[in-house]
């Protein structure tokens, strides 16, 4: 990454707004036309966009090639720990399949949950959830994985199920202060974790709220197509016949949502929780050894005899969860030669100086950590890079530093699942094993907030100007409009 990690980048000059826009247009029209209209996987486009950059990189800005490879290498570092989480989820999904647990918990939900409210049940569990673990990955991989197999048996669509847990599972991603992009929004904007979360709280709660809503009613009109209380007889006697069910397999899970709550190491904690599935899945479902170390590497193969259920159950293992690692290393090379050649830099900064209206500040600063995502592919870049472009227009303006920390939450944070080709993105399909592209539009809570937050900068709401050192107010002060420089704080 180009940053004070690497003082020998700041050697080279900025390239100029006309050619990084040049570059981010061919490179979106690149992956946009390939994925869009060609209908083809994100891989090769973002090898190519990558290319792209590289060439333009070292012929036309006169980078030397190491600049370029250090942006490589840069860009895969910071997802060494999620490749390797993803590998473990893989490993996971795959032995609490086979131990029972995943069954189990489907077979419960079906007895508990009522369909018509099945959607707006699932959001509600997955944002207690994320809240009390602070993880989006943690609630997804486990109540998350539950609920989409359960929904799946009552005859709900999947990208719905799968729209309603990210929108839980984000809820508690952004407003947790046990969750790290909770505690790294503040710190690039400068704002205390407190004041960030209760700024928050004028965009997430109408949002949260308003997705609500829209769930139930989801749930209500679409309930023509659900199961019928046959069905889930039948369905729930399969999961008896092939799997010994019990309280005893939600081990497994129980120990992870105690880890993730303790804040124990991820990587060690997924092992156990691995380790005690398998030991339920020789001892309690009767798996031989050798069979499943074939299943944790190539996945559970269900065979009830039912289609639906097993397309349900057949998923997990080491092997189907290349795919999704190989695309986050593809869009991460791509993104650490952008950032490293300052292409995103030179036209986040230009915009930044003549913006001087909160709504376009704002507004621009929303986009930004979308694109942030989109050709950087970390959600922690996409709150980064925009969050020390913008810190300092936010000053000019005299806007208090909860406004930036907010809206760099507001966006860079929620939408990073939305696109397939994101750390986040990917391993929601990963794990719920539907594309970003078709839960999306079910994930309302992720795409409102961020429009949300706009129209509520537009009209005047919950905007916070900074009086003085550690003062804030919500009335517009009268000398704020002519502030021309970042205050001394900002470095």
């Amino acid at each position: 990454m180009l940053d004070e990690t690497h003082p020998e980048a700041e050697a080279y000059p900025a390239p100029s707004f006309g050619l990084s826009l040049t570059v981010f247009v061919l490179c979106a029209f690149t992956i946009g036309f390939s994925v869009i209209k060609l209908g083809v996987d994100a891989h090769i486009p973002m090898i190519i966009s990558a290319t792209i950059c590289a060439l333009v990189g070292v012929f036309i800005l006169k980078r030397p090639w190491r600049e370029i490879e250090q942006g490589i290498t840069g860009g895969i570092t910071i997802a060494l720990v999620p490749v390797v989480i993803l590998m473990l989820v893989g490993l996971l999904v795959a032995t609490w399949i086979a131990s029972g647990t995943v069954p189990t918990m489907i077979y419960y939900g079906m007895q508990v949950l009522s369909p018509r409210y099945f959607l707006v049940a699932s959001f509600l569990i997955c944002s207690v959830v994320s809240v009390a673990t602070g993880s989006s990955w943690t609630t997804a991989g486990t109540v998350g994985l539950a609920l989409m197999g359960a929904g799946g048996v009552l005859g709900i669509s999947a990208p719905m199920i799968a729209g309603a847990v990210i929108s839980g599972a984000y809820f508690g991603d952004k407003m947790s202060p046990l969750s790290d992009t909770t505690n790294l929004a503040p710190a690039m904007a400068g704002s205390d974790l407190f004041d960030h979360i209760r700024a928050m709280t004028w965009t997430t709660i109408p949002a949260c709220l308003i997705a609500g809503v829209v769930y139930t009613v989801m749930g209500l009109h679409f309930s023509g197509d659900l199961a019928s209380v046959e069905d889930i007889a039948e369905m729930s006697g399969l999961l008896n016949a092939h799997f010994t069910l019990g309280l005893f397999t939600l081990i497994p899970p129980a120990f992870i949502l105690f880890a993730a709550i303790r804040k124990y190491p991820a990587i060690p904690s997924l092992i156990i929780g691995i380790l005690l599935a398998a030991v339920l899945a020789i001892a309690v479902q009767g798996v031989a050894p050798a069979k499943l170390i074939g299943i944790v590497h190539y996945g559970f193969k269900a065979d009830t005899g039912v289609s639906a259920v097993d397309s349900l159950l057949s998923r997990g293992g080491l092997d189907p969860m290349m795919w999704t690692i190989s695309l986050i290393i593809c869009a991460l090379c791509f993104g650490g030669i952008l950032e490293r050649c300052g292409f995103l830099g030179s036209i986040l900064t230009t915009f930044s100086r003549i913006l001087r209206k909160p709504s376009s500040l704002i507004g621009t600063t929303l986009a930004s950590c979308v694109a942030g995502n989109v050709f950087l592919g970390d959600q922690f870049l996409g709150i980064i890079v925009p969050g020390r472009t913008f810190r300092p227009a936010f000053e000019r303006l005299g806007l208090a530093p909860r406004m930036l920390s907010r809206t760099l939450e507001d966006s860079g944070t929620l939408t990073a699942a939305l696109i397939p080709w994101t750390s986040g993105g990917a391993y929601m399909f990963g794990v719920l094993g539907v594309s970003a592209f078709s839960y999306a539009p079910y994930a309302v809570f992720n795409w409102l907030t961020p429009l949300l937050a706009f129209a509520m900068t537009m009209m005047g709401i919950g905007i916070f100007w900074k009086v003085k050192e550690g003062q804030v107010t919500r009335r517009k002060p009268a000398q704020s409009a002519s502030v021309t420089a970042p205050s001394p704080e900002v470095s």
